[in-house]
């Protein structure tokens, strides 16, 4: 009986891999025993999927709650403008797509960090005396999502740590664990307008901390930090020598009397990786176009990190080829009322539900100045029957219908979330209910202090 043996020999480093013996049964070749190994089923998940938590949809996914079935259902939970198509994208933007898909230049692969073409488009968009850019300095990638997670993988190593801000963006988060990097919180301040706490930000860093995650302007807080707050930030950055990875999305998307400043322009000294992309100001986040900015005047990042950043991006082909091709027109050619026009119903909505929260006892809203959103506070003290502010959220939605995050999905209990990006009607019916609910359980400190006493 003739026999095939396959046989690899483990060496140095090496791990040996077991023989295996074919026998030849005449007109079949079929695989004989594997020395050493009983056969059996043993498929397991990934170390890296087990890491992998997204506390929005843990919380979320676990508020087993019907809505009032007597009450139309209002969502200020999600974060996509387009849910209700009251905030549609521009039609030059809608033209740039459709010219691109027609004409059937862009239905190949790309090159994994993108069309040179369309990044220069980027490049020049962004490209300021302060903060320069050119095409190298591109990385497009699939949503700013993805622009995250290439810049915390070529920052940060398992066992390192980054500093995320508390309340701030879940996905940080959950990226950063699944690769197996250790997060710690620093302080927001809302009676600073969610201005970091600079002291505590400082005390975290040590020799593991790889990078520092500056979110402006900011979700969940619809916050917009000054110059001189920036400044201060990229002061403790330059101190204690750590890069900065800058989620800048919302950037430009700030209300009439405020000014945004993307961090890169204050500073020559500290490397930011600056994330953005098309999904919040153009209205178009299924469309799934981001980008890496490289700002690295010193060379602190040198050729590791940008050739880290190819490597990565290679994992993957790179974003949708037809957005890529339209990119230059809709950076260009998008008019400015459009913008303008966006700004404007979202800082009407905010002024609404700013004041109308604000005449609510028992609640505490923080006023945002860009982004599309608004934080609440919840005097608890106020509210004795519920525990926490998942279960108010959970109630609300039950009794009254409408559906606002519960801010521990932030790490940042006893406040809640409201997008701001709904119709105006609809702001105002959910600011009624959510005042009926609140007037149906607010306690004063005398009866707060009596059902204390019954529990």
């Amino acid at each position: 009986m003739d026999s095939y043996l396959i046989q690899v020999n483990g060496h140095g480093d090496h791990t040996p891999v077991l023989d295996v013996h074919f026998k030849n049964t005449g007109n079949t070749i079929s695989p004989g025993k594997v020395k050493g190994r009983k056969p059996r089923w043993a498929v397991r998940a990934s170390e890296m999927s087990k890491k992998t938590f997204n506390p929005v949809r843990a919380i979320v996914d676990s508020m087993k709650v019907e809505p009032n079935p007597k009450k139309a259902m209002i969502s200020l939970s999600l974060g996509d403008p387009t849910v209700f198509g009251n905030l549609p994208t521009n039609d030059e933007v809608t033209l740039a797509v459709k010219e691109v898909l027609d004409s059937g230049r862009c239905n190949g692969y790309a090159p994994s960090v993108g069309y040179l073409s369309c990044r220069e488009a980027v490049a020049a968009y962004y490209n300021s005396p302060e903060a320069p850019l050119k095409a190298q300095d591109v990385i497009l990638t699939s949503g700013c999502s993805q622009a995250i997670e290439l810049a915390l993988a070529v920052l940060a190593n398992p066992g390192q740590n980054i500093l995320l801000p508390r309340p701030g963006f879940s996905l940080y988060k959950t990226l950063a664990l699944s690769m197996g990097i250790e997060v710690k919180f620093y302080n927001l301040l809302p009676e600073k307008a969610w201005e970091i706490d600079l002291e505590h930000l400082e005390s975290l860093v040590d020799e593991k901390t790889a990078c520092l995650i500056v979110n402006n302007p900011s979700n969940p807080c619809g916050s917009v930090f000054s110059k001189s707050h920036l400044q201060e930030i990229l002061a403790v950055a330059s101190r204690q020598c750590v890069p900065i990875l800058a989620d800048e999305i919302y950037g430009d998307m700030v209300f009439a009397d405020c000014k945004y400043q993307p961090i890169a322009t204050l500073s020559t000294s500290v490397p930011i990786l600056s994330c953005g992309g098309l999904a919040k100001r153009w209205l178009v986040p299924g469309w799934r176009m981001g980008w890496i900015l490289i700002h690295d005047r010193r060379d602190i990042f040198s050729n590791e990190i940008r050739d880290g950043l190819v490597r990565l991006s290679q994992r993957i082909l790179g974003p949708c080829t037809i957005v890529q091709g339209a990119l230059e027109r809709i950076l260009h050619r998008t008019p400015p009322e459009f913008y303008h026009n966006t700004l404007s119903i979202l800082k009407s909505n905010a002024d609404l539900c700013y004041a109308a929260l604000s005449a609510i006892p028992g609640l505490q809203p923080v006023r945002p100045a860009g982004a599309m959103y608004l934080m609440v506070e919840i005097e608890m003290e106020h509210f004795p029957e519920f525990e926490n502010d998942v279960e108010f959220t959970e109630r609300l939605i039950s009794e009254q219908s409408v559906f606002c995050l519960p801010a521990t999905c932030f790490e940042y209990p006893n406040f809640f979330r409201v997008v701001i990006t709904v119709p105006e009607e609809m702001i105002l019916e959910a600011c009624s209910r959510i005042q009926e609910f609140c007037e149906m359980h607010y306690q004063g400190a005398e009866g707060a202090q009596d059902l204390e006493c019954d529990k």
